[in-house]
């Protein structure tokens, strides 16, 4: 027989309030404990404006009734005027997953119904805080997050412009590998401007390109008229746009991290310096070491993680946070694993293409790509690896004195057990049919 002790330090709260929220609107309901009965509760369930006064005087009425904790679903953007407004008030606020607190099937389905139940398991402690960053990491996390929505409309403009030049029969693209380098655009600009000669166009070519002059000349030739100038002139003006408003938010994001750099000092819990008093260009630079990962996905990583990695104990907890791992499924003596969720889709977009970037590297991430795909296909290879990193960047942003050194692209055969491996090469050849 096994004993537990009820830890109530990290469960259950006598003053709780939960509100569930709409966009215009949000229940509240108040649970406290009764004045005069001891054991009883005593419940409040009203509906506030999501407007910033009528938030404000929310705040001052749950202070003065002293609730401990206040409790709310992520509902799209609408939970932020809420979450932040009363955590400027002093209150201690948690945003909880929708998935988690869903309503008891077979119950009526009403906002005043979901608020009461969202507290009642708050007050029972059995809902968990989902991750918040603090204010100034939320400030970069909104700029990273433009510019990825930035780049990625770039994209799609520039695959309009291709659509453009194919409906004209100019089929540059195919002797180009990027129509935006410095000799692709400057025939795309020489098109706009009125130019239709394919020679004129094909000296246009610099580098390696002018050895494909002839090719060139080919592609060139098509039926580019005035409707495809107009067009494309809107097109590139657009893609320019978007280039220009993503080099600011570059410097936006540069500024806004060397801004946290602090004392170590501010940092510090129990005597050990955290990242958060070290400097964000530091952290980045640490970062990017990292084979795969360049500047901007390493300010990607430090946006949705933080800086602070008190807030995951261990590495596990941030891979199990951000769904890099499998879900563990145990019922009897069968072990099985689910599916690892959907988790940070800004994270895991980034570590996604850092490690397709890193398979191609002659480095022990690129090693670790290639022995696994082998066994379990590409996708699972990718996420191995981009749980790697997101490991890695754990210890980098935890460890002050953490640098990246890469074991090699040799680690694995220099830690092979010979004797299994004389094991398993003995059983292929005798499954071949030798003797």
């Amino acid at each position: 027989m096994e004993e537990t002790r009820e830890d109530l330090s990290d469960g259950a709260v006598a003053r709780v309030a939960a509100i569930d929220i709409a966009k215009a609107s949000g229940v509240v309901c108040m649970r406290l404990p009764h004045e005069e009965r001891e054991g009883r509760r005593v419940q409040q369930v009203w509906t506030v404006a999501s407007t910033t006064n009528a938030v404000l005087e929310l705040g001052d009425r749950l202070l003065c009734q002293g609730v401990q904790r206040v409790v709310m679903e992520a509902t799209g953007n609408y939970w932020k005027p809420f979450f932040y407004l009363l955590e400027a008030r002093g209150l201690k606020c948690w945003l909880v997953n929708a998935h988690e607190v869903k309503n008891v099937p077979g119950r009526p389905k009403t906002d005043r119904l979901d608020a009461v139940w969202l507290a009642k398991l708050a007050e029972r402690g059995m809902v968990r805080a989902s991750f918040v960053p603090p204010k100034p990491v939320r400030r970069l996390r909104d700029l990273t997050r433009t510019r990825i929505a930035f780049t990625q409309d770039r994209t799609r403009y520039k695959h309009h412009v291709e659509k453009a030049l194919e409906d004209a029969q100019i089929k540059l693209s195919s002797v180009i590998s990027d129509l935006f380098g410095v000799s692709g655009r400057a025939m795309l600009d020489a098109l706009v401007a009125g130019e239709r000669n394919p020679r004129t166009l094909a000296d246009l070519a610099r580098g390696s390109l002018v050895r494909k002059r002839d090719a060139l000349v080919e592609a060139l030739t098509g039926q580019f008229e005035e409707h495809h100038s107009h067009l494309l002139r809107i097109l590139l003006d657009t893609v320019d746009h978007f280039t220009r408003q993503i080099s600011e938010l570059d410097r936006h994001v540069s500024a806004l991290l060397r801004e946290l750099a602090g004392p170590a000092a501010a940092g510090e819990h129990d005597g050990a310096p955290t990242a958060a008093g070290r400097p964000g260009p530091e952290l980045v630079e640490r970062l990017d070491a990292i084979p795969g990962v360049g500047a901007a996905t390493a300010q990607i990583i430090l946006t949705e993680i933080g800086l602070d990695m008190s807030r995951f104990p261990s590495p596990e907890h941030l891979v199990s946070w951000a769904k890099l791992c499998p879900r563990t499924i145990q019922s009897g003596t069968k072990n099985t694993t689910g599916p690892a969720g959907r988790g940070n889709p800004w994270l895991k977009g980034a570590l996604g293409e850092a490690a397709n970037s890193a398979a191609h590297t002659d480095t022990f991430l690129g090693s670790r790509y290639r022995r696994i795909v082998k066994r379990r296909g590409h996708a699972k290879a990718l996420v191995a690896v981009a749980r790697s990193i997101l490991v890695i960047a754990w210890h980098l942003i935890n460890d002050p004195d953490a640098r990246y050194q890469d074991l090699g692209a040799d680690w694995h055969q220099r830690h092979l057990n010979s004797a299994r491996k004389t094991r398993d090469l003995v059983r292929q050849l005798q499954a071949l049919g030798h003797p």
